[in-house]
């Protein structure tokens, strides 16, 4: 593979670039289905492409095989050893001289577990993974036989990798068996399982492994800011390793890996501070402060982040140095800006305060103050503060507000009684937010007010806030925003129900399930069994039963959930499969089974163009949704809604507030691609909840390998990615197949 956005240089991609067929790519662009892609004949085996449809379509279904087919009572000729054929046989014939009917011979059907013994090692690789995103428990036992027989190392991680999606402890003592395999990546695929899994008393053998892989490979020389993907076997399994006992939050064994006798960091990558960022102990406060005061941008971000959750007075001094140097390292300025909001210390007010007061300072860095300054509770930046609740743009008009609250709860009353309703909606709903922290006296009157919000996307957060105040009147009204024309609305008037469970309201939210099934968005649905079924077992199982066959695949999953805690005893797996999705045939397509390039999409935003290219292989059905929603306009003008300073930047929502969708759902098509600085991923709310909304981080995020989507990666233009504010638009998009241009 290729290097992503890093510190080394990288060729120019901006050609659309032609894809290796050893694994399969999507799209859902109508075509002709080319004669290898046709069923074979019935004595001849299938094709190479016509096995990639048929694992496509398993996965897309979330099942393992096809159902039985009926019957043939026809029976085949024997055939001979040559080929040739003796001749049609006669029926048997029985004592009285009639012809018995020859038994039945079964139709053969696509299989996954079938595909993981193919002769191909393409196709056992792909049958893993599809059958790790399938998620049955009936898949564990062929992955563990693949993972400890198949000869070909490439199949056999993938087998780990898939184990770790499943998720069964039943594949722990395999795991940790293959953390000795001869081949580096099986061993650090095989701890990343583990990890996925949780399996904490693994975290010695994965410590082993993990060792062996520093001693024997360049970790230790590597640039912190390397990002250079993949690395040598032993710096991935290494990195893996260390990653999985993070996830395991086992600070010896991460400790005896990382750190030295004196307890400082044997290596200066990256992973290893993101890692100790991620285990929340204070023993590794002196290994985060030296890796904040050393070298590498992204080393010194998660060095930060980790001190901000161990919050460690010991800290301060460096994480004011840190943050002071913005204009060198915006990056680990952020993070260390966090940091002393989060600490509390007194010590850190005045180096907060002086950034705010800096005009040069970036508008995100600025947000980001605000917020510390809130945390901080700073008394003497509250005049500052009321100035920049005139700031033109909204989300520092929200920030403040959420600020003077902290700071100086009677201030923000003399500011709230003065201010006119907010021209922006986003900065109406998080006041709403902000008034339910206040006396109910004072609060509920407003709250009341605000959900008639002449914007929708308003009242949820009223909603929310009233829910939390539970104001003893407060039935009717939610009552009646369960029959809003708004779907978040009613989401979030189910929700409140639930969570107050008020009376009478169990036959409110059956009703809103059944009334929602005609919305393409999920989430009304969804949320009404989610209320119900705090009302208990014996009121919410049968309105869940019957959501099971609900017909978007995300409610099926959100209603076996809440079944499952309120009836362990039953498997009702079976009764959600298989997915609706497309027909069989569309899977054949040409650009599903032999695609010829990746795709580009240029993202034209008020920051400039963001260059996009699409992971084909990795994520077939969520790239080529992607594309088609970009050739359709669906982005173009849309606000970005969602940017978080060194984590990411979210669009693809036409609604604006993190709720809407293209009014359906694609299944997750989790892969082996790690979220590194410039990754594309597919947002969700659970599981299987994709649609249109994507996310690009900013830098490495780990934290989601294995659990979100990547489905393309920024090949140019991540300053403009850096550069973005929350609502900001994205004025048009271009795409780009290799064949046609298209512009909207």
């Amino acid at each position: 593979m290729t290097t992503w956005t890093g510190s080394r240089p990288m060729r120019d991609r901006r050609a659309p670039r032609i894809v290796a067929l050893t694994v399969v790519a999507v799209s859902w662009a109508a075509a002709a289905v080319p004669a290898s892609a046709q069923p074979a004949g019935p004595s001849a085996p299938p094709t190479y492409e016509q096995k990639l449809a048929w694992m496509l379509r398993l996965e897309d279904q979330r099942i393992l095989r096809d159902p039985p087919q009926p019957m043939s009572a026809t029976p085949r000729a024997p055939v001979l050893a040559s080929g040739g054929r003796r001749g049609t046989p006669r029926a048997p014939v029985g004592a009285s001289g009639a012809q018995i009917s020859a038994p039945p011979v079964a139709i053969a059907s696509p299989d996954l577990v079938r595909l993981l013994g193919d002769g191909e090692a393409r196709v056992r690789r792909r049958a893993a993974l599809a059958i790790g995103r399938v998620g049955l428990a009936e898949g564990v036992a062929p992955l563990i036989s693949t993972l400890a027989a198949d000869a070909e190392p490439e199949v056999r991680q993938m087998a780990a990798f898939a184990l770790g999606l499943i998720g069964q402890r039943a594949a722990v003592e395999p795991l940790r068996t293959a953390l000795s395999d001869p081949t580096p990546l099986v061993q650090g695929r095989a701890a990343e399982a583990l990890g996925l899994i949780g399996d904490a008393a693994s975290a010695s053998a994965v410590e082993a492994m993990a060792a062996r892989q520093l001693a024997a490979s360049n970790v230790a020389t590597l640039d912190p800011d390397d990002l250079e993907y993949p690395q040598s076997p032993g710096a991935e399994a290494f990195r893996l390793g260390i990653y999985a006992l993070a996830r395991l939050k086992s600070y010896d064994a991460l400790a005896s890996v990382v750190l030295d006798p004196a307890g400082q960091p044997r290596a200066r990558w990256w992973p290893v501070a993101y890692a100790l960022s991620r285990t929340d102990d204070k023993r590794f406060v002196p290994a985060l402060i030296t890796l904040l005061g050393g070298s590498g941008s992204l080393t010194r971000a998660f060095a930060a982040r980790g001190l901000q959750t161990i919050k460690d007075g010991r800290a301060v001094g460096a994480l004011v140095l840190r943050a002071q140097g913005w204009q060198e390292d915006p990056r680990a300025a952020v993070a260390a800006i966090r940091a002393l909001g989060q600490l509390g210390m007194p010590e850190a007010v005045s180096a907060v305060r002086g950034l705010l007061q800096s005009r040069l300072l970036d508008a995100n860095l600025r947000l980001e103050s605000v917020a510390a300054l809130g945390a901080l509770g700073d008394a003497g930046s509250v005049d500052r503060l009321i100035d920049l609740a005139a700031d033109p743009w909204p989300s520092m008009r929200a920030a403040v507000l959420r600020a003077l609250r902290q700071v100086d709860p009677d201030t923000f009353l003399m500011v709230l009684s003065g201010l006119d309703a907010d021209q922006h909606w986003s900065v109406r709903a998080a006041l709403a937010s902000i008034v339910g922290t206040l006396d109910p006296a004072v609060a509920v009157p407003r709250l009341t007010a605000m959900l008639e919000d002449r914007d929708a996307r308003v009242i949820p957060a009223a909603v929310e806030a009233l829910a939390r105040l539970r104001p003893p009147d407060v039935g009717p009204a939610l009552l009646r925003l369960l029959k809003h024309d708004d779907v978040i609305v009613r989401a979030a008037a189910a929700t409140a129900i639930g969570e107050m469970k008020l009376p009478g309201g169990e036959a409110a939210l059956a009703e809103a399930y059944r009334a929602g099934s005609g919305d393409g968005m999920y989430q009304a649905r969804a949320a009404a069994l989610g209320a119900i079924a705090k009302y208990g077992a014996g009121i919410a199982l049968p309105v869940l039963r019957q959501a099971l066959g609900d017909g978007d695949w995300a409610v099926r999953v959100k209603a076996l959930a809440l079944a499952r805690e309120l009836d362990p005893a039953t498997d009702l797996s079976a009764a959600i499969r298989p997915a609706p999705g497309p027909s069989a045939d569309r899977f054949a397509l040409p650009s599903l089974v032999s695609p010829l390039v990746s795709p580009h999409v240029f993202i034209e935003t008020d920051k400039g163009t963001i260059e996009i290219e699409l992971a084909v292989l990795d994520a077939p059905l969520t790239a080529t949704n992607f594309l088609a929603l970009a050739r359709s306009g669906a982005f173009s003008g849309v606000a970005i809604h969602r940017v978080v300073a060194n984590f990411v930047v979210q669009d693809g929502d036409t609604r604006g507030d993190g709720e809407g969708s293209p009014g359906y759902t694609i299944r997750d098509e989790l892969n082996q691609r790690p979220f590194l600085r410039g990754t594309v991923g597919m947002a969700l709310d659970w599981q299987d909840t994709g649609g249109s909304q994507f996310f690009i981080t900013h830098s490495p995020q780990p934290h989601l390998d294995g659990r979100y989507t990547v489905f393309g990666h920024v090949v140019a233009g991540m300053e403009c990615v850096d550069r973005l504010q929350q609502w900001d638009l994205i004025r048009r998009v271009r795409t780009w197949d290799g064949i046609e241009l298209t512009v909207k």
